[in-house]
């Protein structure tokens, strides 16, 4: 894809494509220009315009790659969308490792840096935050009374270098099978969190006769206790009141040592980047994606990591990733993770073109193979180092992959526990969402959404729609952005306090 985009009234996105995408609202018999193409009807914003005949059954292409199959005839002209155009199963040829190379890291003298705490493992997060994690539900509603003493009563009045107290609550914990796929999922999840370097201290809280024993956890994943890692059971306190009382007093003790915690300069080795997207419309692979895919390059040749996620969408387009795995066994494993996807959807009575919502139909997508083309654009061109099953911990640096759904709480939920400590979101309907203790970085596909929700932004790529500014132009201004919120400015949904409600893990099996 051309990475300067003309002014016409459409964009061509390869020139072996068959559609063409409106860059604003077209109305019936205004000239495309392209091949003197005028459309047929009104064409909606951000919607595909054909731009020669297609058969019935003829593959219909978009970034020269297939994004299904002429349902009926298309003249020239004609608007393609839902009523014309069909999925149909991937049938993309995988050449593993055909694109296998070094990543190309910039010499260590040139690798930029930013301001962040250095944690007593090596890690540096990007906030310092005070997490609760719940084991239960059960313990969830007094997590959440003690992060309200603190937050909403006054409770942090005198220690201004701690950004809040978390409370990581959910709805699992009991009734569950331990030896199950579900319970690792959680379990990781859960330590996961308490290791991420945007803590600076961690509290556990279980009601006590729970299947997750927080035993469990510390013992399989080595979470030793110690000043700025307590747990405790309420049951074992006497109840809920005795429980909060004692976790605040608790928090008391470790807010003098983290709120000592100093921003220090740190290379970009240590910052791990969670690329995601959501409510995506039809520039999202256009614009904020292939812009953020820019700068995720920028990141990993100076040494950082940039993870992507949901797998769902990627189906389609995974072998645009196979190809730069660095190992055949990496591709392998991405391949792995998609053959498990089909075989869940199946057992669910579901299928991955269930994935693109009403939002992304609205906004000018129509089957999963088209979102997955643009989605995959966030990962940048960098080599495929590693593949992580949800929650893992990633322990590579450069660009990887973990499996996640496309639900884009739990898919950030996974990332962040897997150790990312800043987080880009892509989104062309509009993101509300904040994934504390992580920064979010919401990131507009065009103008018209980034001015209407002006609130909630942080970035705009409108100007790739537009035509007044390239991929790279954009990419550059985002990776500077990163930076700079890495190193401690507020993004929009810091600003107005937003992320206590994000933290979704993974729910799967039978709750009995």
């Amino acid at each position: 894809m051309s990475t300067v985009l003309d002014a016409r009234a459409t964009i061509l996105l390869n020139p072996a494509d068959t559609v063409a995408v409106a860059r604003r609202a077209l109305a019936a018999g205004e000239d495309t220009g392209i091949a003197g193409v005028r459309a047929g009807a009104e064409i909606p914003s951000g919607h595909k315009v054909a731009i020669r005949a297609i058969r019935a059954g003829e593959e219909v292409l978009k970034y020269g790659q297939a994004i299904g199959h002429a349902a009926v005839d298309i003249q020239p002209g004609d608007h393609v969308h839902l009523h014309n155009l069909a999925m149909h199963d991937s049938h993309v040829t995988h050449e593993f490792a055909a694109d296998a190379r070094a990543t190309p890291l910039l010499p260590e003298a040139e690798r930029r840096t930013f301001q962040g705490y250095l944690r007593a493992d090596g890690q540096v997060g990007t906030r310092n935050y005070i997490g609760i994690v719940s084991s239960v539900n059960c313990s969830a509603t007094v997590s959440r009374a003690i992060a309200d003493h603190f937050n909403r009563r006054g409770g942090l009045d005198g220690f201004p270098n701690v950004d809040g107290v978390v409370a990581l609550t959910h709805g699992q914990g009991c009734a569950l099978n331990l030896k199950t796929e579900g319970y690792a999922y959680l379990a990781r999840t859960l330590s996961g969190y308490a290791r991420n370097p945007n803590f600076g201290a961690i509290l556990m809280i279980g009601l006590g006769c729970e299947s997750n024993q927080i035993s469990f956890i510390t013992d399989k994943y080595g979470l030793e206790e110690g000043p700025l890692l307590r747990t405790m059971t309420i049951q074992q306190l006497g109840g809920t009141r005795k429980t909060v009382e004692e976790a605040s007093a608790i928090i008391g003790e470790m807010l003098p040592t983290v709120n000592a915690a100093q921003r220090t300069t740190q290379p970009l080795s240590k910052l791990k980047l969670a690329l995601e997207c959501g409510g995506s419309d039809g520039y999202s692979g256009i614009s904020a994606n292939p812009a953020l895919g820019a700068a995720s390059d920028l990141l990993v040749r100076n040494g950082g990591t940039a993870c992507l996620a949901e797998t769902p969408e990627i189906y389609g387009a995974e072998h645009l990733l196979t190809r730069r795995a660095v190992t055949p066994a990496v591709a392998q494993k991405l391949m792995d993770r998609i053959d498990w996807w089909r075989d869940y959807t199946a057992r669910h009575g579901a299928e991955l073109n269930n994935n693109p919502s009403h939002g992304n139909k609205a906004g000018g997508l129509t089957t999963i193979l088209e979102k997955s083309l643009g989605a995959v654009a966030k990962g940048g061109t960098m080599p495929l180092e590693a593949v992580y099953e949800y929650a893992e911990a990633i322990d590579r640096t450069g660009f990887v992959f973990m499996d996640t759904p496309g639900y884009d709480p739990v898919a950030v939920t996974g990332q962040i526990a897997g150790g990312c400590n800043m987080l880009i979101f892509t989104t062309g309907r509009g993101s509300v969402s904040g994934w504390k203790p992580v920064p979010t970085i919401k990131v507009a596909t065009n103008n018209d959404m980034f001015e209407h929700m002006s609130d909630d932004m942080d970035v705009n790529c409108g100007g790739i729609v537009t035509g007044e500014e390239t991929i790279e132009q954009s990419g550059t201004r985002m990776f500077e952005f990163l930076l700079e919120v890495a190193s401690g400015r507020r993004t929009q949904s810091e600003i107005y306090d937003y992320g206590d409600n994000e933290f979704v893990p993974w729910q799967l099996g039978a709750i009995t």
